[in-house]
């Protein structure tokens, strides 16, 4: 399995970063203006924006700088270099000792209910919900998951999103009003069924090659929606090809870079309002006869007809996926 780590950061090389290096994967940082000139780290391979200007890729005409959505650059790079499985994590996420993910295929408990679905519940007792979550379900028994519910089923995994313990991935509401650490639970791996959601976001994330298309990070919405946004449109896709989301225990622990909590209560703003109906919206877009990239190209232009993505995002989509058909 050829296997490729992609980060961005704007600082020196951080104790994620090396510890990722010391695995078997491969590893891609991407640099932007803000990282230092002199940015250097044996096993990873540095692309500094110099060099990232070098690549002749199509979305470099539209991608801006100082964005987290620079991160694609590199998921096109480990693309040309025979990715199987691209994994997306950040510069403070620290990988725990023996990094992986389960298998792509299997037998696994899945969650058969329709509708969101909060893995965290599955994972730990405390009332926490991941970012993305529609906030009108958090407290709702319908969303929580019961182990007692849960069938074994065969299933293919488009992707597999790894849980982060110590500060996991929660939204600007959980931290302005609880912040406690969480520490997962050891359980074995699940899976939602079609139909089944839950947000999932590109801090320990692994997609496998045929679902490379699903990688583009919006650049034209706010930092805090961009990867929630991408795992919205990525689920009912993935669903027209057989494909199912999968979670597992936490392999990570974040020590979170520093944050403006009202900062980011602010950047989750169109999370908040939009997160109940961007799956509803793009499946109405989509079909199994289509492609991925067709289906993708079609889910961007109904959230584009709703105000949920500006024009700017199916330009640089379309830059996207010309780069993706290039390869």
């Amino acid at each position: 399995m050829n296997q490729y780590i992609v980060i961005t950061t704007i600082f020196p090389p951080s104790e994620a970063i090396k510890t990722f290096a010391s695995t078997k994967a491969k590893v891609i940082v991407i640099g932007d203006t803000k990282t230092p000139n002199d940015w250097n780290f044996d096993g990873v391979d540095y692309y500094s924006p110099n060099r990232q200007k070098q690549l002749g890729l199509n979305i470099l005409k539209r991608l801006p700088w100082n964005h987290y959505s620079r991160k694609m650059i590199g998921y096109l790079v480990a693309m040309k270099a025979g990715a199987s499985i691209i994994i997306d994590t950040d510069d403070d996420n620290i990988p725990y000792p023996n990094y992986c993910f389960p298998e792509f295929e299997g037998r696994f408990l899945t969650v058969c209910e329709t509708g969101f679905k909060n893995v965290y519940s599955y994972f730990t007792e405390k009332s926490v919900w991941p970012r993305g979550f529609d906030l009108e379900l958090i407290t709702s028994p319908t969303s929580k998951i019961e182990k007692a519910d849960l069938k074994i089923e065969k299933h293919k995994i488009g992707v597999w999103q790894g849980l982060a313990d110590n500060d996991p991935d929660v939204d600007a509401i959980y931290r302005l009003t609880n912040n406690s650490k969480i520490i997962f639970k050891k359980e074995p791996p699940i899976v939602l069924k079609s139909g089944s959601i839950c947000p999932f976001n590109s801090q320990n994330t692994a997609f496998r090659a045929e679902l490379f298309p699903l990688l583009y990070l919006p650049a034209y919405v706010s930092f805090r929606f961009t990867d929630i946004l991408r795992g919205f449109v990525a689920q009912p896709i993935m669903w027209t090809k057989g494909y199912t989301l999968g979670f597992c225990q936490a392999t990570v622990y974040q020590e979170r870079n520093v944050h403006n909590y009202l900062k980011d209560f602010e950047s989750e703003i169109p999370v908040y309002l939009n997160a109940g109906k961007i799956v509803e919206i793009v499946s109405k877009g989509i079909s199994s006869s289509k492609t991925i990239n067709d289906n993708l190209l079609s889910a961007y232009e109904k959230l584009y007809k709703e105000k949920i993505v500006p024009i700017e995002e199916l330009e640089l989509l379309e830059l996207w996926l010309r780069d993706v058909s290039e390869i």
